[in-house]
C-alpha cells in the first residue's frame, strides 16, 4: 500500500507578517504578477510595495475578473506574457487563489499564495476549481505541486468580515468527516495514496479545533481583534483543513455542495457555508450517532451556519430541484463515490431532506 502526504513549501503565519513579504518570497523571481479583486488591491499594495521597497523587483498588479474559469485564466494568461512575470501571486480568497495556481501551472511559474481571508481551506492545495463563467462548478483541475509559499497575515483577516472567516469554518468542517469516510473506504486521497495517519490527525484536530475556538474566533472578528482564538481558527481553515483534504479524502459534503451549484438560488453562498450543509447531509448518509450529529449541528448554529435549505436560500423546496442536486452529486468521478458505501441519487436525495429535517428540529429549540 502507498501512502502519500503534501502540502505548501513554506507555510507563514502572523499579525503583521504581509509587511516582510519579501523574506519568503524573494527567491522565487524578480517580477511578480499579483492577481487580486479591486479592492484587494487597494488594501494590500500598500503593504506589498512597502514590504519590496528595498528589493529590485518589478510588480504588476491585475484587477481578478471574478470567477476562476477558463476564460479568465486565459485572459490572465496573456498578460503575463505580455509583462514577462516570473512568479504568480494570489492575493485574497479562494477563486482568486485557484486562478492564481492554474495560471502558474499553465505558465510553469513559481505562485505564492496571500490570503485576506480565512473563507476556504484552497490556500495550501494543489488543486483549482473551475468553474463556467456562470459560477456552475465544471471541474477539479489537479496540479503537480503546492504553493510554493503561503503567507497568511491574521491582522488583515481579523479586519475581514466575519461571514468569510464562518463560512472557513464551514468548508474546515467537513474536513474530517470526509477523510474518515475515505479511510473507511480505503480510497486514495488527492496526494496520490491512501491517507497517512498524519494527514488523519490533522483532519482531526482541525475538527477538534473548531469546536474549542470557532465561536470565540466569531466574537473576536466581529471587533475586529486578531486573538489567540482567531490565530487557531485561521490555521484550522487554512493549513489543517488543507492538508486534511488533499491528504486524507474528500467525500460526500463537497460533492453535495457541487450538486447544489446548479440551483441559482444558492450563488449567493459561500462555498464553505454549501460544504457545513453537505456535512449534515453526509452524516445522515452514513446514520451517523444523534450525539455526534447534535455536535456537528449546534456548532453551525452557534457560528452560523447553513443547518436547513432555507438557510441555503431556497425558499420554496422544489423535489425536482433537489433531485437535481443529488444528480449532480453523484455524477461520474465525484468524491461521493469515496464513501464506505455505494451512494446512488435517490439516498442524497433522501439524505439532504433528512438533514433539512434535522435542521429544522434543532432550529425550533434554540
Amino acid at each position: 500500500m502507498i501512502k502519500a502526504i503534501i502540502g505548501p513549501g513554506k507555510y507563514v503565519q502572523g499579525n503583521g507578517v504581509l509587511k516582510n513579504i519579501k523574506d519568503y518570497v524573494k527567491d522565487l523571481g524578480h517580477s511578480f504578477f499579483i492577481i487580486a479583486s479591486e479592492n484587494g488591491i487597494k488594501r494590500t499594495r500598500p503593504i506589498i510595495e512597502e514590504g519590496f521597497a528595498e528589493e529590485n523587483v518589478k510588480l504588476t498588479f491585475e484587477p481578478f475578473g471574478g470567477e476562476c474559469s477558463e476564460n479568465e485564466i486565459n485572459r490572465l494568461k496573456a498578460l503575463v506574457e505580455k509583462s514577462n512575470s516570473n512568479v504568480i501571486m494570489g492575493v485574497g480568497g479562494g477563486k482568486v487563489f485557484d486562478t492564481a495556481k492554474a495560471l502558474a501551472y499553465y505558465l510553469g511559474l513559481p505562485v505564492v499564495i496571500v490570503p485576506t481571508v480565512a473563507s476556504t481551506d484552497a490556500p495550501c492545495s494543489a488543486l483549482s476549481v473551475i468553474y463556467t463563467d456562470e459560477g456552475v462548478f465544471s471541474k477539479y483541475l489537479m496540479l503537480p505541486k503546492n504553493p510554493d509559499v503561503v503567507l497568511v497575515d491574521t491582522g488583515i483577516i481579523a479586519k475581514a468580515p466575519v461571514r468569510l472567516l464562518v463560512s472557513g469554518m464551514g468548508d474546515a468542517l467537513a474536513t474530517y468527516f470526509e477523510a474518515r469516510a475515505s479511510v473507511r473506504s480505503n480510497a486514495s486521497s488527492m496526494a496520490g495514496g491512501k491517507s497517512t495517519k498524519a494527514a488523519m490527525a490533522l483532519a482531526e484536530l482541525c475538527y477538534r479545533t473548531l469546536l474549542e475556538d470557532g465561536l470565540k474566533a466569531k466574537l473576536a472578528v466581529e471587533s475586529k481583534a486578531c486573538t489567540g482564538a482567531v490565530e487557531n481558527i485561521v490555521e484550522a481553515n487554512t493549513y489543517l483543513s488543507g492538508i486534511g483534504f488533499e491528504s486524507g479524502g474528500l467525500a460526500a459534503a463537497h460533492a453535495i455542495h457541487n450538486g447544489f451549484t446548479v440551483l441559482e438560488e444558492c450563488h449567493h453562498m459561500y462555498h464553505g457555508e454549501k460544504v457545513a450543509f453537505g456535512t449534515i447531509a453526509q452524516l445522515v448518509l452514513e446514520n451517523s450517532p444523534m450525539e455526534e450529529l447534535k455536535e456537528v449541528i449546534d456548532f453551525c448554529l452557534d457560528v452560523g451556519l447553513p443547518v436547513t435549505l432555507r438557510d441555503l436560500g431556497i425558499e420554496e423546496v422544489k423535489e425536482s430541484d433537489i433531485r437535481k442536486v443529488a444528480e449532480v452529486s453523484c455524477a461520474e468521478n465525484e468524491t461521493i463515490h469515496n464513501m464506505p458505501f455505494k451512494v446512488t441519487p435517490e439516498d442524497v436525495y433522501n439524505a439532504i431532506m433528512g438533514a433539512d429535517a434535522l435542521g429544522k428540529s434543532f432550529k425550533k429549540l434554540q
